[in-house]
C-alpha cells in the first residue's frame, strides 16, 4: 500500500506523477529527451541502460517496464532483457553498449566510481561524447526514479504481461504523449 494516497489504478510512477503534475511534466520532458528523442544511441539501447540500473537498484516497476520498452525496440527480445539483467557481458548485445553499461554501473553506485579508463574503454568502442553524457545522465535519472517509486512504495503488480503492451506503446508514441492520459492533458488536435 502507498505511503500516502495516490491515484488508484495507476501503477508505479504514474501514480505518482498524477498525484503531482507539476513535478511530473519535467520529469517527463527528461526522460523523453534521454530515452526516446532522436539521439546516436539507439532507443533500445538507452532503455537497456535505464532498465539495467532499474534492476541494480532493485526497482521491480522500472526494470519491467523499461524492459518492456527496451524489448518493444528490439523486435520483442524479452529474453535478452533478462540475458542483460543477469550477465550483460556474456549477453548478445554490442561492445559498445557492455561498456556504457559498465559506466552506468558504476553511476548507479555512486559517481566517483566512473574511472577515466572506463570512459576511454566506450570510446575505443565507438562511444561518442553525447552517448557517454547520456549514459551517466540516464544512470543518475534512474536512480532517482526508482527511488521515487519505492520510496512512495506506489503500486506495482507483479504481472510482466501488464506491462508489455505499455512498453510496446511507450517505445512508439514516447513519454510525453503517453503522460497525458494519466495527467489529464490535452493538447489541441486531441
Amino acid at each position: 500500500m502507498p505511503h500516502i494516497k495516490l491515484p488508484e489504478g495507476l501503477q508505479g510512477i504514474r501514480g505518482a506523477m498524477a498525484f503531482r503534475p507539476e513535478t511530473a511534466k519535467p520529469l517527463n520532458e527528461l526522460v523523453e529527451a534521454l530515452l526516446h528523442a532522436p539521439n546516436s544511441l539507439p532507443q533500445g539501447d538507452r532503455e537497456m541502460i535505464a532498465t539495467y540500473v532499474s534492476y541494480l537498484n532493485d526497482c521491480y516497476f522500472c526494470q519491467t517496464v523499461h524492459g518492456s520498452i527496451a524489448a518493444a525496440c528490439l523486435n520483442d527480445d524479452h529474453d535478452l532483457v533478462k540475458r542483460v539483467k543477469a550477465d550483460f557481458q556474456s549477453a548478445d548485445i554490442s561492445e559498445k553498449l557492455k561498456a556504457l553499461l559498465v559506466v552506468a554501473a558504476k553511476v548507479q553506485k555512486g559517481g566517483k566510481y566512473v574511472t577515466a579508463a572506463d570512459v576511454e574503454a566506450a570510446r575505443m568502442l565507438g562511444a561518442i561524447d553525447v552517448e557517454i553524457h547520456d549514459t551517466v545522465l540516464i544512470a543518475a535519472a534512474f536512480c532517482m526514479y526508482n527511488r521515487y517509486v519505492d520510496g512512495l512504495d506506489t503500486w506495482q503488480p507483479r504481472d510482466e504481461e501488464l506491462y508489455r503492451e505499455r512498453g510496446k506503446k511507450t517505445a512508439r508514441e514516447g513519454y510525453v504523449s503517453m503522460s497525458r492520459e494519466y495527467l489529464g492533458e490535452t493538447v489541441s488536435g486531441d
